[in-house]
């Protein structure tokens, strides 16, 4: 698999409040198609600096490819700028088809175009309970300072990390949140490391596309410093997923799923 990336940011000239010339850094912004088999299903804007944990992230998080013992190649090509994803002979688009059929077309903030899940298979997802103490939510926030390295040079970008109860797994940022949860679940499935027993951190908000995406890597709990919308939070209720969000340093509002959170910190 090739693993061909791009550099995060680049140096621009810009004038400030009084006039005078300094140098910033601004995000790279690049699309990528991912074509499966030749077929082409989407094309994303991305930093381009985790290509492949992206594609596959996306193609896992689509449901399109349950096994990824099922794909023979990923070749990343700037030059085209294509991610082409090759199946193994047997395991070609005919099922694949089917369910592309099924999806309708929906649209994420940086993520491109994106083929919502079937409900019926989201909805037969066993999710584990898990428990959150109240002080590793905060562990786990202060950690997290020490990340966003994209966001705090440059701004316009947002991240995404994979957390268990008492550390930041790896985090990964991009022009979108979509394109940050996918790469996430790229990496998961490249490194075969179940969800279960982890928490999934977004500087983005909670909409019900993040819900499916995490439901997808099988992880339920969900952490965020941004808000949650109606729709991510119905559709977490019904999948059972802790909601945490509106979390910044020693605040945050549980949304969903409270019995998962211990509160063992002293009340001020």
């Amino acid at each position: 698999m090739t693993k061909d990336s791009l550099p995060p940011t680049h140096d621009v000239v810009v004038r400030d409040q009084n006039n005078k010339e300094r140098k910033v850094a601004i995000p790279g912004e690049s699309p990528l198609t991912i074509r499966l088999d030749r077929r082409e299903l989407v094309t994303i804007m991305t930093l381009g600096t985790h290509p492949r944990e992206l594609v596959l992230g996306f193609i896992r998080n689509q449901g399109l490819i349950e096994d990824i013992a099922d794909i023979e190649s990923v070749n990343i090509n700037w030059e085209t700028e294509t991610a082409d994803i090759r199946v193994k002979p047997g395991k070609g688009l005919n099922g694949i088809s089917e369910k592309l059929s099924r999806r309708t077309v929906t649209s994420g903030c940086g993520g491109g175009t994106l083929f919502a899940q079937n409900m019926d298979e989201l909805y037969e997802l066993k999710l584990p309970q898990i428990k959150i103490r109240q002080s590793t939510i905060y562990a786990l926030l202060k950690q997290l300072k020490k990340y966003n390295f994209i966001y705090r040079q440059a701004g316009s970008v947002h991240g995404c990390g994979l957390c268990n109860t008492s550390d930041i797994l790896f985090f990964y940022e991009d022009v979108g949140r979509h394109n940050a949860a996918d790469t996430v679940a790229g990496r998961m499935w490249l490194d075969g490391i179940a969800g279960g027993d982890k928490i999934l951190y977004t500087t983005g908000r909670l909409t019900s596309e993040i819900v499916i995406k995490a439901a997808m890597m099988g992880i339920p709990a969900l952490l965020s410093r941004s808000g949650v919308t109606q729709m991510g939070l119905e559709l977490a209720q019904d999948l059972g997923i802790a909601l945490i969000a509106r979390a910044r340093a020693k605040k945050f509002y549980v949304y969903n799923a409270a019995e998962s959170v211990i509160f063992d910190e002293p009340q001020p």
